[in-house]
């Protein structure tokens, strides 16, 4: 295949959206609700800058957007830029598992993954909450303003209520969803289930034990004497060694649970250097292989050898090649990604994690891995994975994780879908820059806390029970997440933000994002809206882990005629409402200081610019 992507280019795709594309100058908020979006720009509006937008939409979201598979006690991962300073750094709200979950654990009650819900065993994949203490690490170092101003948004929608909205409603009718919240100690029906049934669209839904812990923190945080940075230190305290972290200890005690105080009180979130490839004139930058950000990293290092364009956007051949290419990439994400500060190269030397990737991303790597595409024919299945360390295409006698599918397939993996995940992004007039891709706590898979009205993440059954493995479970450790979010960067300054929720149709989706804008000279919101596609052929992140060798999802909106066409090359086609739900992609123009931003019509996402 010929390299062929061409960095400028001037023709912009003329293609019709059904939301106008959301335009300002002084600051801009997108989100996965109107309210959580208007929770960031309150702060902006009362002089705050953008580090305080994101923590006040962050936590407002956990009280509008539960049905998006992410409340208070679960994790998150971010990408930021300070201007002052010029840092671009990841942020990692990535819970780890307790120090009680282990391989020997599960192997002694006879399983071979971590299992979940729906059923009555969510209990043994709760993951220590990551996401309060990644909004108070980024409020405190970053932002201006106290705990108790950026919860207020928050806190007044849990105890005033919000109106019920036509997505969330219907993920609350989602078969099993009321049921997971009986199998627990009651608390969460009487909130979201009253009267035995879903609150019907437009009605107020009120939480007042939500509301009531949101309160503690900002309790602690007056209680505390001291400068803003003692209040926000107080805060945290409060959640993961005072009366909040013994609510959850005590709730997952009660329930067989594995958390312990001590896995809360030595929890951190932290900062780290993001890795990167360049594409198209661009810098992309992300987090490392705790995540599975790279996989959209090693895809654009082969896929800027192929003249995408030439091809046509979502043409046959297109589709083909990015689907190739990302079983490709997702090879190897099984075979080497996990947490870099515990991860060792299969069969090899423990090896810090950054020299993997670095080979992982290194253009005679992807060169040679692109050999492997057939032009006319699919692969049936996960390719092996190649050798970054030797340049090698394939490594000889490696052995992926595979699961098999369940039989009959789950009809839920279609809603898993639609559930996962939010996203928000937070540009302020100062050019400060944060995206965030919060999730955790499945409804339909977790349990419901009623002492805190939120549920706890299940993030572990992620792990592989195989210590020897990247991805290997261990205590401390951070499970491979599939949340990602992404910089694009041109002379060192974030220029455009992507984030689409989805599961592992995440990294996926992002791709095709900065495709319809790099390659084919979309604005943002005409990128966002544009039919997605999402390979299947690769061991699902969640459990029970099913695997569906050459199932190619696409979205009901793409045209039959290139469908055809692209199941004519081997694709087991399914068609889907959605590869990856709630996509956001801003842009800022650093020398007019315009700020762009589009809003995923496939969930009630909101943008604001000011």
């Amino acid at each position: 295949m010929a390299r062929g992507v061409e960095v400028e280019h001037t023709d912009v795709n003329q293609a019709a959206t059904t939301r106008p594309m959301v335009q300002g100058t002084r600051g801009m908020v997108t989100s996965g609700h109107s309210l959580t979006t208007m929770a960031g720009v309150r702060m902006l509006l009362s002089g705050g800058n953008a580090f305080d937008a994101a923590v006040a939409a962050g936590f407002a979201a956990a009280v509008l957007e539960p049905t998006a598979s992410y409340t208070l006690a679960a994790e998150g991962v971010g990408m930021l830029y300070h201007v002052a300073t010029g840092e671009i750094l990841a942020l990692s709200g990535q819970g780890v598992a307790p120090r009680a979950q282990t391989v020997a654990y599960f192997r002694d009650l006879g399983l071979d993954r971590i299992p979940t819900g729906p059923g009555d065993r969510a209990h043994l994949s709760f993951t220590v909450p990551g996401v309060v203490d990644a909004y108070l690490l980024l409020l405190s170092k970053y932002g201006t303003k106290p705990v108790r101003e950026v919860l207020e948004p928050a806190i007044d929608y849990a105890e005033h209520g919000f109106p019920m909205y036509e997505y969330m409603h219907r993920l609350l009718g989602v078969p099993g969803t009321r049921e997971q919240f009986d199998r627990y100690p009651p608390g969460g029906t009487s909130v979201f289930y009253p009267g035995g049934r879903v609150p019907p669209v437009g009605s107020l839904l009120v939480q007042p034990q939500l509301g009531r812990t949101l309160r503690v923190l900002v309790d602690a945080e007056r209680a505390a004497s001291g400068p803003r940075r003692a209040g926000i230190a107080a805060a945290r305290r409060a959640f993961y060694e005072g009366e909040i972290a013994h609510h959850i200890v005590d709730f997952s005690q009660h329930v067989g649970g594995l958390l312990q105080l001590d896995d809360l009180a030595q929890y951190r979130a932290k900062f780290e250097a993001p890795i990167a490839t360049t594409f198209a004139g661009y810098d992309i930058c992300t987090q490392n292989t705790w995540t599975q950000a790279a996989v959209l990293l090693q895809a654009l290092n082969m896929l800027e050898q192929v003249d995408l364009r030439a091809m046509g956007h979502n043409s046959p051949d297109y589709i083909h090649t990015v689907t190739e290419v990302l079983k490709l990439a997702f090879a190897d994400r099984e075979f080497y990604y996990g947490d870099p500060d515990f991860a060792t190269v299969p069969t090899g030397p423990r090896m810090p994690g950054h020299q993997v990737i670095d080979a992982l991303l290194s253009r005679d790597y992807a060169q040679a891995r692109l050999q492997l595409v057939d032009a006319n024919f699919a692969s049936l299945g996960l390719p092996a994975p190649g050798d970054p360390l030797t340049g090698q295409a394939i490594r000889e006698g490696a052995v992926l994780p595979l699961m098999s599918a369940p039989a009959p397939a789950p009809a839920v993996s279609k809603v898993a879908a639609e559930e996962g995940t939010t996203h928000f992004s937070v540009v302020d007039s100062e050019g400060n820059i944060v995206c965030i891709t919060p999730s955790g706590g499945v409804f339909r898979k977790s349990a419901f806390v009623p002492a805190l009205g939120c549920t706890l993440s299940t993030r572990s059954e992620m792990f592989f029970l195989d210590e020897s493995h990247p991805n290997g479970l261990q205590p401390g450790k951070r499970p491979r997440t599939t949340l990602v979010n992404y910089f694009a960067c041109r002379n060192g300054e974030p220029v455009m933000t992507f984030g689409c929720p989805g599961g592992d149709d995440q990294a996926q989706a992002n791709l095709q994002l900065i495709l319809n804008v790099m390659v084919f000279g979309m604005n943002p919101q005409q990128a966002v809206e544009a039919p997605r596609f999402a390979s299947q052929s690769v061991t699902n992140s969640f459990y029970p882990r099913a695997y569906y060798p050459g199932q190619l999802n696409i979205e009901v909106g793409m045209a039959e005629e290139t469908v055809w066409q692209v199941a004519a090359r081997g694709h087991r086609i399914e068609r889907v409402g959605a590869c990856g739900i709630g996509a956001i992609v801003t842009q800022r123009d650093p020398e007019r200081g315009v700020l762009v931003s589009g809003a995923d019509p496939r969930r009630p996402t909101y943008g604001i610019g000011i």
